[in-house]
């Protein structure tokens, strides 16, 4: 079957889950697609519910794992108090303002934040997002309410459930600093921290084995499953293929460039083996996002004049794992593991050589040096 059709079949089986009529019936656009090339620039239209306005995005990719909407404040403006029982990352995209966070009968807490913060409010906390500046303020929210209200089936459970996970959140007076606390487990970097200021400039830490000059840091948040990770790497160079399982959205941050996707069942090299027509190419710049299939491969091409950046937006804590998301990847670590070693990561000497010389071709036309390292084609 055509990936298109397969593609195409699982989007109308959606159709039929409590999450998807939920979010039909809330009278605001719905996105889809493999990828956005800016998620600025989509239609917005009133959200009565949030107060503000807003779109949904379904990308093929999140596969009833993880939602996705954008919201537009006014200036000036501040959105309606909500909570709700599904986990939530929200990443500023432009604007200042500041969010007010508070639990039955306690008192407000607020932080402020600009362009690029990243932040996610606590599980079933009241939660109100401000304008505070003279421009619009836009922001970007993955959560997992797919899971939770196709579980559950009742909206009025997953909004009005009066129990408050202090396990969590307690009220505590320094829960939104930047946190310091960073470590290494297995083969990932890890920060804990509940509010990062700007995601475009945060440090972040050497993972080679991801490419060549990669760095990335996973980061946890709020006592969250659905968490994320930054990853950065060079002028002129790419990440290794590899694949997971769905509902990792990436959003990018600097440069630009492009996204190779195709599904596994076509095999390490793709080209080679004749199913190049299969491969799904989607570019991305600052504010695109776009979201790989579970069990595809997908690789990441920086043909920018800087470093390229991107958010991911995924689940895959450390600290409160699930067993779909390691098995996902067939074992923990998989995505770092070459494919030949029982991983899901394909090495530079065993990719589809017609990857290397696409992108050779690409810079040259742009002018970019390529700086991939020398390697020797394997003959897997």
């Amino acid at each position: 079957m055509a990936v298109e059709t397969q593609t195409k079949n699982l989007q109308a089986a959606l159709e039929k889950t409590t999450y998807v009529r939920w979010l039909r019936g809330q009278g605001i656009p719905v996105v889809e697609g493999y990828g956005i090339e800016d998620v600025r620039d989509l239609q917005l239209a009133p959200w009565s519910r949030m107060g503000g306005n807003g779109a949904f995005i379904q990308l093929y990719g999140m596969q009833g794992l993880t939602g996705m909407y954008i919201v537009e404040i006014p200036p000036g403006a501040a959105l309606e108090p909500e909570k709700h029982l599904y986990e939530e990352v929200i990443c500023i995209l432009q604007g200042h303002g500041a969010t007010e966070i508070w639990r039955d009968n306690s008192r407000k807490q607020m932080f402020e934040w600009g362009p690029w913060s990243l932040f996610a409010p606590p599980l079933n906390s009241f939660h109100r997002l401000v304008n505070g500046g003279r421009e619009p303020v836009k922001f970007l929210a993955a959560t997992n309410a797919p899971i939770i209200m196709d579980i559950f089936h009742n909206e009025d459970f997953v909004f009005n459930c009066p129990y408050e996970f202090s396990d969590r959140y307690a009220g505590q007076d320094n829960y939104f600093s930047v946190g310091t606390k960073r470590y290494e487990t297995g083969m990932q970097h890890i920060w804990e921290t509940n509010f990062i200021p700007d995601v475009r400039i945060a440090t972040l830490d050497s993972r080679d084995v991801k490419g060549a000059g990669v760095e990335l840091t996973q980061f946890e948040l709020a006592g969250n499953e659905l968490i994320g990770h930054i990853s950065q790497w060079p002028l002129g160079r790419y990440h290794k293929a590899h694949y997971h399982g769905p509902g990792a959205v990436l959003l990018g941050l600097q440069s630009s460039g492009y996204v190779l996707l195709w599904d596994k069942e076509l095999g390490t090299r793709p080209y080679d083996n004749g199913w190049g027509d299969h491969v799904v190419e989607i570019k991305w710049k600052e504010c695109s996002i776009y979201c790989p299939p579970g069990g595809w491969f997908h690789q990441h091409f920086n043909t920018g004049a800087q470093p390229a950046r991107h958010l991911a937006l995924r689940y895959g804590s450390r600290t409160h794992p699930v067993g779909f998301k390691v098995a996902a990847q067939r074992r923990e670590d998989g995505v770092y593991i070459d494919v030949k070693k029982g991983g899901t990561l394909i090495g530079y000497e065993d990719e589809d050589p017609e990857i290397r010389r696409r992108y050779e071709a690409e810079l040259k036309r742009r002018g970019i040096p390529c700086r991939m390292p020398p390697v020797a084609t394997s003959s897997i």
